[in-house]
């Protein structure tokens, strides 16, 4: 669907609606260098889902509403609501299951 890098948007309307999927990382990370460009195959491949990217060096403050203390974290949203939270380094595959399943 979208890959988006949150900048002035409001995250609260961003995972307001339907199946979102949250990125919690750094620019200096290196686990989160190696799950960014899975993540934006996914988003190409997938209709179904929207893809956040929340720098947390720039949100500190989101992360920290969300309980973010390592990273990368990945957190799935329903309709605005936390349905499931992943710490670190996941292949592709696991990604797709963690958010279909």
């Amino acid at each position: 669907m979208s890959l988006i890098h949150l900048e002035n948007e409001d995250f609260n309307s961003l995972i307001n609606s339907g199946k979102v999927l949250v990125d919690f990382y750094a620019s200096w990370c290196g686990p989160c260098k190696m799950i960014s460009p899975l993540l934006e195959e996914i988003s190409n491949e997938n209709n179904d889902i929207k893809i956040i990217k929340v720098n947390v060096d720039e949100h500190n403050d989101i992360a920290a509403n969300h309980g973010v203390m390592s990273i990368p974290t990945l957190i799935l949203f329903e309709n605005g609501n936390e349905v499931k939270k992943n710490v670190g380094f996941m292949p592709k595959e696991d990604i797709l299951n963690f958010i279909n399943n």
